[in-house]
Formats: structure tokens, C-alpha cells, sequence
């Protein structure tokens, strides 16, 4: 009831375009991508308890308010990624809105409701964070769930701009979409092992000496080789998946996401590296959220065009090997 209540008063919005749907579901992406980067930067300057309070920023106030004991930098960098929460809620609630107007298929409404539901997740991880003074492992939660809705935006984003009156297409035999599937579960190793690095490494989001952040008490260079390795295992399926993927004939766009994936996959190596060998730099730190969420932006964006959905007069692009 509630429901068609919603919809009644949707209704009466402009209809969206298709364009502009994408646009709003790509804002969606940037959103998601953008606040784990200002929650890195959040860690690196220190700034995880700038506003000690959660939801309030200090004790009977929304703001930052001038007290000696907090560093006017930290507030605003810590007010400033809470901010930014408005700018993902946004995004979420007008993807909704566009798609419920649109009458979009079900599975494209239940991708787009997943954003805002996402953002309160997000929110109460966020205050169960500062509430317990940065424990490591409530950061590494907060990251990781970043990172499943970057994901989900990009999928999204991809079923967006499909039609609602298609069939499914496969465009590569199944054996192939689940070493894709595969890969998603070694970058999540990856993603995880990293948190824990981060967790035991020099960045604990708050340099407080009366009440220092608890740190994963476990050696960094372990942790370090843990990380690496897994990055190894999750390149070498994707160059395996990418000779698979060229032996049986593969579309320009899914080729296209390859590239851009192995590229990005060898970028973040080297950042990392590059940390390692200078000390973790804050800067770099940041950089490699970055390259983080865009990495997980292109596995997503790679297995979403190897199941697409056409109209069902338009001839199927699927490879011949793909039908074996």
C-alpha cells in the first residue's frame, strides 16, 4: 500500500530519458567511488574522530565548533566526508526515483533500491566506528562495504542501459563467467587483506595519546606478503580469463573492459610497491583506495557485459563458441 502510494506521487515527476538515467546512475558510481577516497584521506590526516560524536559532530551540535582540543583541520576534513554522505544519499534516492518513473523491470528496480539501503549500512558502520574510537576492524568494514556498492552501482549502471523488453544473452561460454566470478572472489581477498595491512600499518585515523586507536597486533611485513600474494593469484586469473576469453571470440566492449582492467590491476601493483618502499606515504594511501574502487569498478563493469540483455528481434552478438 505504502508502495503504490510512492509510485502515485513518482508518477507525477518528468519522465526520465534514458540518457539521463545513466547519467544519475553514473553519478551513483563516482558517489560510492568518491567518499572511500575522502574516508582514506579521513584516515591519513588523522582526522577519524575530528567529530567525535556520531551522528552529532560534538556533543549537542551538527557542526564543528571551535574547542582547543581538536584541530580545526581534522574537524573539517571529518565534516567534510560526512558531508559528503548527503551527496551518495542523493545520488541514491534520485536513481530510485528515475527508475521507479521509467516503470523499469524488477531486477533493475531492486539493483537501484540497493543504493539508498546501502547508504544507511554504510551510516550506521560509520557511527559504530567513531562510537568505538576507530577499531580497526569497524574501518575495514566501513572500506569493504564501500566497495560492494561500487560494485553494485556499476552493475547497476551496466542494466540500466539495457532494455526492459530484451532476453539475456550470453556472450561467452559459462565456464568463463565463472573463472569471472572466480577472479570478483580473488579481488575481494585482495580488498580484504588490504584492510588488515592498513589495520597494522602507521595510519590509524587518529593520533590521540590520551585514547590511541587499537591497532591489528599482528607483524605488517606478514601481512604485506599475504596481500601481495593474493594480488598475484588474482592477476593470474585474469590473464587467464583474458586467453580464454580471446580463444573463443570475445565483443570490442568486453575487449575494451579487459584492457582497462589488466591496466588498472598493474597500476595499483605499483603503487603498492611503492608504498612499501617509502613508507607508506598519506598521499599514496589515498591513491591506492583509489585505484581500489576502480579496479573493483572494472571487475564489475567486465562480468556485467559477459551476460548482456538485447531486444528480441536484434541478432545475438553472442560468439559462436559461446553457444558450446
Amino acid at each position: 500500500m505504502l508502495y503504490r502510494a510512492f509510485v502515485g506521487l513518482v508518477d507525477r515527476l518528468p519522465l526520465p530519458s534514458l540518457r539521463v538515467q545513466r547519467l544519475i546512475a553514473l553519478a551513483v558510481i563516482l558517489s560510492q567511488a568518491g567518499i572511500s577516497v575522502t574516508g582514506a584521506v579521513v584516515r591519513v590526516t588523522a582526522s577519524g574522530l575530528g567529530c567525535p560524536t556520531w551522528p552529532q559532530c560534538f556533543p549537542g551540535s551538527f557542526t564543528p565548533v571551535g574547542v582547543s582540543e581538536v584541530p580545526v583541520l581534522h574537524q573539517t576534513v571529518e565534516f567534510g566526508n560526512r558531508m559528503l554522505t548527503f551527496a551518495v544519499t542523493l545520488c541514491a534516492a534520485l536513481i530510485v526515483l528515475a527508475v521507479v518513473r521509467a516503470r523499469r523491470r524488477r531486477e533493475v528496480l531492486v539493483y537501484a533500491w540497493l543504493m539508498p539501503g546501502g547508504t544507511v549500512v554504510q551510516a550506521i558502520i560509520g557511527g559504530i566506528t567513531v562510537r568505538t574510537g576507530l577499531l580497526w576492524w569497524t574501518v575495514a568494514v566501513h572500506l569493504l562495504a564501500s566497495m560492494v556498492m561500487v560494485w553494485l552501482a556499476v552493475v547497476l549502471y551496466a542494466k540500466i542501459g539495457q532494455p526492459d523488453d530484451g532476453i539475456d544473452t550470453v556472450q561467452v561460454p559459462t565456464p568463463l563467467r565463472w573463472l569471472t566470478a572466480l577472479s570478483g572472489v580473488a579481488l575481494a581477498g585482495v580488498l580484504i587483506a588490504g584492510t588488515l595491512v592498513t589495520a597494522a600499518g602507521p595510519h590509524a585515523g587518529d593520533k590521540s595519546i590520551e585514547r590511541p586507536v587499537a591497532r591489528l597486533e599482528v607483524e605488517i611485513v606478514t601481512l604485506v606478503h599475504l596481500h601481495s600474494q593474493l594480488l598475484v593469484g588474482y592477476l593470474a586469473l585474469l590473464i587467464g580469463l583474458a586467453f580464454g576469453l580471446f580463444a573463443v571470440g570475445i565483443t570490442p566492449a568486453i575487449r575494451t573492459r579487459l584492457y582497462v582492467l589488466l591496466g588498472l590491476v598493474l597500476s595499483q601493483s605499483l603503487v603498492g610497491i611503492v608504498q612499501y618502499f617509502t613508507d607508506v606515504p598519506a598521499a599514496l594511501v589515498a591513491l591506492h583506495v583509489g585505484g581500489a574502487a576502480a579496479c573493483t569498478a572494472a571487475t564489475a563493469a567486465l562480468w556485467a557485459a559477459l551476460r548482456i540483455r538485447e531486444t528480441v528481434d536484434a541478432p545475438a552478438a553472442v560468439s559462436p563458441a559461446a553457444a558450446h
